[in-house]
């Protein structure tokens, strides 16, 4: 099975029923992020209606000077996904200096709950990779996925010792330092992604689709030398040993595996159990 450990499924808007049909057709099993509540809500829609899309709850850091005060707002969506995506810290995109303390206070309090609560987190790190790596040591949080790492060697290693999982995306298909990180990321600490429909668009003005997470397995394999069955199947086993023995995760689990859900159905085959296991998709 395919994986795109980070997406925006939400964001399709008139192209959404294409969307999830290629999920559907081409098998992929996908991590839809949320950048604020609105998006938070419409991913717990859809996912309601999709047993391959998971959806995550995050304040994107582009949207933390909104929320920095609205923390008492977000904390049951946070105390009810089963993944905490996409939080972190820009320094890259984000040119306004004045913001950075207020991203700096809501990936705390991301981080906080997390560790609070053992979840995965899915992290944004443009600019700022140090600092996000000193924040998840300092919160002690053991699951990561890194997403579309683009920073300095040090704390791409340091990253690396704390067991964070790195995520490959479109840019593969574009950027030769996408492609020398690529090389570097352990066979063990590997994932996928897309960040469609706008990881694509932003390379090259045409939004993308699920279906390019073939093009990235495809360019993977060619730059580490071996098989797209090769890169399938470990970037697989890699996603499902971050979410074994996440009861919160067991519907994604079983849709891996091809076991039956807490519902009595096989997911793989079709059934309607949704990716945490309950029978509309839900995470609450």
């Amino acid at each position: 099975m395919l994986i795109d450990a980070h997406a925006h499924v939400d964001r399709y808007g008139d192209d959404l029923e294409t969307a999830l049909s290629e999920i559907e057709s081409e098998s992929i099993l996908t991590i839809s992020v949320s950048m604020d509540l609105p998006s938070w809500k419409r991913n717990r829609e859809i996912a309601a209606r999709s047993r391959l899309v998971v959806p995550a709850f995050g304040i994107h850091p582009w949207k933390a000077a909104d929320y920095v005060h609205r923390l008492d707002e977000i904390t049951p969506a946070v105390s009810s996904a089963a993944v905490i995506g996409e939080i972190g810290l820009d320094h890259h995109f984000v040119e306004d200096s004045a913001t950075y303390p207020a991203q700096q206070r809501v990936l705390k309090f991301f981080l906080g709950a997390a560790s609070e609560q053992g979840k995965i987190v899915n992290l944004h790190t443009k600019g700022a990779e140090a600092a996000v790596l000193q924040l998840l040591s300092s919160f002690g949080v053991e699951r990561a996925i890194v997403h579309w790492y683009a920073g300095p060697p040090g704390p791409f290693h340091g990253l690396l010792d704390r067991g964070a999982f790195f995520t490959i995306g479109v840019g593969i298909l574009h950027s030769p330092d996408a492609r020398t990180i690529a090389k570097e990321i352990p066979s063990d600490l590997l994932l996928t992604e897309t960040d469609n429909p706008g990881g694509l668009e932003w390379l090259t003005g045409t939004p993308g689709t699920p279906r390019a997470i073939n093009d990235v397995v495809s360019a993977l394999a060619d730059v580490r030398g071996v098989t797209s069955e090769d890169i399938e199947l470990s970037v697989e086993a890699n996603f499902r040993r971050l979410i074994e023995g996440d009861a919160r995760l067991r519907g994604a689990l079983a849709t891996l595996t091809g076991e039956p859900s807490s519902t009595g159905r096989v997911t793989r085959a079709g059934g309607r159990a949704g990716p945490t296991g309950d029978e509309e998709g839900g995470t609450e």
